[in-house]
């Protein structure tokens, strides 16, 4: 009997996260370490693991995630978009508990770039009338 792995990508600001997940004792590995490892922020496990609490399968699934670009926060976004499209490829079922959750919609808010004649993206150069 093969054990069927199932694939998805995730993407988050700048970050992009390829994730594999098949069945097993609820394993997650970034980047080929522990998430205790990579992740040192607390709240950065806690949004990757939201998509498996909500749908059950925290200790059941083992996860495999390769994860580039970003910092922390964009990275940890990324993952858990790829993990909620890895578990619809999974079971359908789950689709209507994350879509309502919002977890498979791809945040599209990124940095807005810095304009010319100006000090940033919205910020303008001082003005003196005098």
């Amino acid at each position: 009997m093969s054990e069927t792995i199932y694939y998805a990508t995730g993407k988050r600001k700048t970050s992009i996260a390829r994730t594999w997940i098949k069945p097993g004792t609820g394993q997650v590995t970034v980047n080929g370490r522990d998430i205790d490892e990579f992740f040192t922020i607390e709240t950065a496990k806690m949004v990757l693991r939201q998509p498996m609490e909500l749908t059950g399968t925290l200790g059941q699934i083992d996860v495999m995630v390769n994860v580039a670009g970003g910092g922390v926060s964009g990275q940890a976004g990324a993952i858990k978009h790829g993990i909620s499209k890895a578990l619809v490829e999974l079971d359908p079922q789950y689709r209507g508990v994350l879509k309502k959750a919002g977890f498979l919609t791809r945040d599209a808010r990124k940095k807005e770039r810095k304009k010319y004649g100006q000090r940033g993206a919205r910020a303008r150069f001082q003005f003196s009338k005098r």
